[in-house]
């Protein structure tokens, strides 16, 4: 399947932000998997990508960017860099991404492949995605690529009084639910929380991904 032939599949499958089809429809996935997996990447699946890691399948690449809501002024913040592909899509949709993948080698690997793309406004750093990146917070909107247990308080903290964070939430062998969740425009006010529809993703490592009583590993 072609670029512009999968945005018109994802249209067809419910995908109605323009901007997120034609951003979808400039990349070419094959740059963003390795050799081995190019012969699948036409399929609407995910696909490994090394390191117990994937790449989203595209309807879920793009439902989770139209979740977001991005009007094209906005700084992201992407937890799971992965191969680059989300955050591909996400440059070319908000004024800057920064994001943050604890694999080395992956991380590595993202970079060169963002840089060589030329891929300007993205930063990237290699570290523990669950604490974010305080030090270029807050932000307009976060992105998470894979599952914490709960929801890690250093991420809702680093949104903007009404930022947007899309994250998939639950343990790693059964349901997780795909969320939206809006942060409070008013101190002391609960965010609110939508439920979008039922994932699988790998786990999120993290301290700050697992439940308090458990703690590091």
């Amino acid at each position: 399947m072609g670029d512009q032939a999968r945005a018109d599949f994802l249209s067809r499958e419910g995908i109605h932000d323009e901007r997120v089809l034609a951003g979808i429809a400039r990349l070419t996935r094959a740059d963003f998997v390795p050799e081995e997996a190019r012969d699948e990447v036409a399929a609407d699946v995910p696909l490994s990508i090394g390191h117990g890691q994937t790449i989203s399948q595209p309807y879920v690449v793009a439902l989770m960017t139209q979740a977001l809501q991005l009007q094209g002024s906005e700084r992201v913040l992407e937890i799971g860099t992965g191969s680059g592909y989300q955050t591909a899509l996400l440059a070319l949709l908000c004024r800057e991404v920064f994001t943050v993948e604890i694999i080395p080698e992956l991380a590595r690997s993202a970079r060169e492949r963002l840089e060589r793309l030329g891929f300007d406004n993205v930063f990237l750093r290699q570290g523990d995605g669950g604490e974010g990146w305080p030090e270029q917070a807050p932000f307009d909107a976060i992105l998470v690529t894979a599952a914490p247990s709960e929801v890690p308080t250093p991420l809702l903290s680093q949104l903007q009084p009404g930022g947007r964070m899309v994250v998939p939430v639950g343990p790693t062998w059964g349901t997780q639910e795909l969320l939206r969740i809006r942060r409070a425009r008013e101190p002391g006010m609960l965010p609110q929380v939508e439920s979008l529809l039922p994932v699988r993703f790998v786990p999120m490592t993290s301290a700050a991904a697992l439940p308090p009583s458990v703690g590091p590993r």
